[in-house]
């Protein structure tokens, strides 16, 4: 970057010695946004490097010092990258579209619009503060209509596509109607089948609704978690014990008209490319365990009802058969019971008379329960339908059951319970009293299930005798013989709902006529109406229902979830500007893939996932080079929040301190109560800023001190959140000990991956260093120190050691041991008494990343010409670490009495002369000569005396 001198000469002379920290990062802030230092451009003859941080969600609380750990790690590398020559994008933008704003809007009486614009000008006030190097020129607001305009785009790529199974990729849908017209349909199990003439005779409507059925955005009908209070349907995560996450309020299972998306044909290229990714094996565990690929059968039962089955006669009613899929056909004479989803219509139809009311109870106990919860609870429950399958091999009457823990979405919604060798299933035979049957004989011993593919089958039929693993094939070919089976891969993952009964979202670019849906004809961003009601419209439609000129158009009610804009906004950063297209091809050619992505694992199965089917959607359309969007991921660590506690004698106005409240013979019972971590100066409480507290609600307290005077308060670790008064203000920090400071210190509590507790106390060591940095170029009496004197050979051993290190640990994102090797690199230089430009500017430039502001005004101190976030980043001279001596203890009859240092290639005759020349060991011998002297190569010398 150009870099204005302006009067460099004026400022210098004005300079106090001491370090300045707040005017220095001030004036520095305002300088490198002045002359836009963090600009980037998508031309240059550089190699480019994308380095992005999972975008927040402007929330009205702000940051707290958690929030800002992954910003820290990224902004370090960027600017590492940038001083390595790289032409680095590092963005940043919000997002801005969700629940939260909506329920925040309803709490304060204020549009959503109003609250996010607010939010996200905090947000942006405490991250420039800390100092990072965002091209805020490039920054995306999901809800804004010049982005959301490009969501609305993609969804109406996904809505216009189809998957071909053939290619394996996706299509135009264009194609497939023209395949209709000239091959007809093939065999499936969405329609019947149709020949080209009769699909030219359907009409549009008939038309539109086949087409439905393989559109990458589709709608149907589905269960969901309806949350009346909150108006809309919640995501499985945000439903804890039948009740909302936000505000506790109950929850219930109700079938909606609704969006998906048909992330279900990704599955095995979603699997394929974690095999091409960076990721953390625990990251592509979760993603896989959640796409849940299995092979197997699907095997089709007749049932039969209870009546059919006490007078031994024949089938006589007509059911509707019933589906199941497992993974082990081997085990399908071990059959005991069947387990089907309460939410399965086929209850209804087979359910006895004398079950009924048991079955309609249960089934509303399921209907208050996560599906998370459903397979979590350990607790075993469930209902006797009354009705019973038929084995098809053997006739033998199996009893059907509904359980939660069986899901309508995997598979069929119904599973073949086999306890002798499966742990649930065994556990529910137990409960329920339940026969088992044993088809694996001394392999299973009545008190565990053994899930054995090894032991020799009994007790069914033909396959008696037969290993297992061997009896998968045979069981399966004679299913398919019998056209009552067939082979099949299953997924655990379902296809994404993509709709939300809320009003803060982007609209879908849908119409509705004659209850068909069709792409809205009118120019994009359909942009969300101004309301001032946020209610639900009736039957549970979106707030947009209750607009009678929404209603009129005959739009969709509905609008899309919060992870429709962060699934594609790492492509808009590439092009923020562009009207034309969401990301020009040009852009996204050169940026490619984002080569660092950083954030929390708590986004593993959602936003990564359907970022990931996007991206390959995009792809398959042609729209983008590449099918992966980000090429390594890095998980951070949740900062923790270090709570306080004070505790009140019960049922009175005196707080007693933790030490005396734990003494022998204090039996009072006491009220353990959180407070404002920012009044306590590490364990000590401030007993005036307490009484201040919550408008003066404890201003006449009173306190029973440690013998010392001091109010000494409990601690615990604890998430960092408001109501436990535990969270800290990074400005704060930054106010108080400087944004470099802050920067340093959040690195040096640990790894970046993993937790750890905030305790400010620690803070004070990092800004220690930071000021005997200054130190090494400023007396605060003398004025400049710095010399541009030629460094000795030990000096620059000191320099080239830590170049080593800080690129080793930079590469590794290990940053918390980067910040040791400083602290070390500026000991050594003091304790050398070493203030040579030679060597301090180089260290200036490897502080960069982690402290670019004291590192900028010292480099200028240095006279340097342009900025330091434009250095050469220093080059590791290894020849300089080659050690040529050694220092070796030297023991007199086994004990050290003095040190010495010899090179590293002197042989046994030199080391006995200089260690008889040195004089601490002529003190020891008095004049005498030693009986021998023991050299250890490496290690030690031994005087014998």
């Amino acid at each position: 970057m150009k870099f204005n001198r302006i009067d460099w000469q004026a400022q210098k002379e004005k300079r106090q010695m001491e370090y300045k920290f707040t005017e220095i990062e001030k004036k520095w802030q305002e300088y490198w946004k002045a002359n836009k230092a963090y600009q980037v451009s998508n031309n240059s003859a550089k190699p480019k490097y994308y380095v992005l941080d999972m975008f927040p969600y402007p929330s009205g609380a702000g940051l707290h010092v958690g929030h800002p750990l992954g910003y820290i790690a990224s902004d370090i590398f960027s600017r590492y990258k940038r001083l390595k020559g790289f032409n680095v994008l590092h963005p940043m933008g919000f997002d801005s579209f969700g629940l939260p704003a909506e329920q925040y809007a309803l709490e304060t009486g204020q549009h959503p619009a109003v609250t996010t614009k607010n939010n996200i000008a905090t947000f942006k006030s405490q991250l420039d503060k800390i100092g990072f190097c965002y091209d805020w020129e490039r920054e995306v607001r999901t809800s804004d209509p010049s982005y959301y305009k490009w969501t609305q785009w993609i969804f109406l790529q996904l809505f216009n596509s189809y998957y071909n199974k053939e290619e394996n990729k996706a299509k135009p849908i264009a194609e497939l109607v023209k395949q209709f017209a000239t091959s007809g349909s093939p065999l499936t199990t969405h329609h019947s089948p149709f020949t080209p003439e009769e699909w030219k005779d359907y009409d549009e409507a008939t038309q539109l609704n086949i087409l439905m059925n393989y559109r990458l955005a589709y709608c149907g009908y589905g269960e969901v978690n309806w949350c009346e209070a909150l108006g809309t349907v919640l995501a499985n995560d945000e439903v804890v014990n039948g009740v909302s996450e936000r505000g506790g309020h109950p929850v219930v299972k109700k079938k909606l008209r609704q969006w998906y998306l048909r992330i279900t044909d990704y599955a095995d290229r979603l699997l394929e490319g974690l095999t091409r990714v960076d990721f953390s094996d625990a990251m592509k565990d979760m993603q896989t365990n959640w796409i849940g690929k299995s092979s197997g059968a699907e095997i089709t039962f007749q049932v039969s009802s209870e009546l059919s089955v006490v007078s031994n006669a024949p089938l006589t009613t007509h059911h509707s058969p019933l589906t199941v899929y497992t993974t082990r056909p081997d085990t399908i004479f071990g059959v005991d019971f069947m387990v089907v989803a309460p939410e399965l219509e086929l209850i209804n139809e087979i359910k006895s008379a004398e079950q009924a009311a048991a079955v309609d109870e249960y089934i509303a106990y399921v209907k208050s329960r996560s599906d998370v919860e459903r397979m979590a609870e350990k607790k075993i429950s469930g209902c006797f339908t009354g009705a019973y399958a038929v084995n098809p091999f053997d006739g033998r009457k199996i009893p059907i059951w509904i359980s939660e823990y069986v899901l309508a979405g995997y598979g069929t919604g119904a599973i073949m319970a086999v306890p002798c060798g499966d742990e649930r299933d065994f556990k529910f035979a137990q409960h329920f009293n339940i026969p088992i049957t044993n088809i694996i004989g001394s392999h299973y011993n009545g008190e565990e299930a053994n899930a054995t593919k090894e032991a020799k089958l009994e007790n069914s039929g033909f396959l008696n005798g037969v290993v297992m693993k061997d009896a998968m094939e045979i069981v399966i070919k004679k299913l398919e013989e019998m056209g009552i089976g067939k082979h099949k891969v299953n997924y655990k993952m379902r296809d994404a709902a993509f709709s939300r009964q809320r009003y803060w979202g982007e609209p879908f670019p849908i119409t509705w006529k004659d209850n068909v849906a069709r792409v809205w004809e009118g120019d994009l961003p359909l942009e969300l109406p101004h309301v001032d009601s946020y209610s639900p419209g009736p039957d549970a439609q979106g707030p947009l229902a209750n607009i009678p000129e929404w209603v009129a158009k005959e739009l969709e009610t509905n609008t899309m979830p919060g992870y429709a804009g962060s699934s594609w906004y790492f492509l808009r950063y590439m092009d923020p500007h562009n009207d034309a297209v969401f990301c020009d091809r040009k852009a996204s050619d050169y940026w490619n893939q984002v080569d660092i992505y950083i954030g929390g694992t708590e986004h593993a199965v959602g936003h990564l996932l359907y970022s990931r089917m996007w991206t390959k959607v995009l792809f398959d359309l042609d729209l983008v080079g590449f099918d992966e969007p980000y090429r390594k991921l890095v998980n951070q660590g949740m900062i923790q929040g270090s709570s306080r506690f004070v505790y009140r004698i019960s049922g009175t106005k005196k707080f007693i301190s933790f030490n005396k409240k734990n003494q022998a013979g204090f039996a009072e019972p006491t009220d353990a109560l959180h407070v404002d971590v920012n009044f306590v100066d590490g364990v000590e409480l401030d007993i005036d800023e307490f009484k201040k507290w919550k408008n003066g609600e404890f201003a006449d307290a009173e306190f029973i001190l440690e013998d010392d005077g001091k109010y000494i308060c409990g601690v615990e670790t604890e998430k960092m959140s408001k109501s436990k008064y535990n969270t800290v203000d990074p400005t704060d920090l930054c106010l108080q000990y400087g944004a470099d400071t802050f920067r340093m210190y959040e690195m040096f509590l640990g790894p970046v991956e993993a937790s750890k507790p905030w305790d400010t106390k620690g803070i004070e060591g990092v800004h220690r260093f930071l000021k005997k940095l200054w130190r090494l170029f400023n007396d605060e009496l003398k004025g400049k120190i710095w010399k541009e004197e030629k460094a000795t050979e030990a000096e620059l051993k000191i320099l080239h050691k830590t170049i080593k290190k800080i690129e080793e640990d930079t590469e590794r994102f290990s940053f918390n041991t980067a910040v040791s090797t400083f602290m070390i690199c500026v000991n050594e230089l003091s304790d050398a008494k070493c203030s040579k430009k030679e060597i301090l500017e180089q260290l200036l430039v490897l502080l960069t990343p982690y402290a670019p502001h004291i590192a900028e005004e010292l480099w200028q101190q240095l006279d340097n010409k342009g900025s330091v976030l434009d250095a050469t980043y220093p080059v590791l001279n290894a020849a300089l670490l080659v050690e040529s001596s050694k220092e070796y203890p030297v023991s007199i009859n086994g004990k050290v009495r003095t040190n010495i240092n010899l090179a590293l290639d002197i042989d046994q005759k030199q080391v006995e002369e200089l260690v008889l020349q040195n004089e601490v060991v002529q003190k020891w011998l008095e004049g005498k000569a030693p009986k021998r002297i023991v050299y250890v190569k490496n290690k030690m010398i031994n005087v014998v005396i």
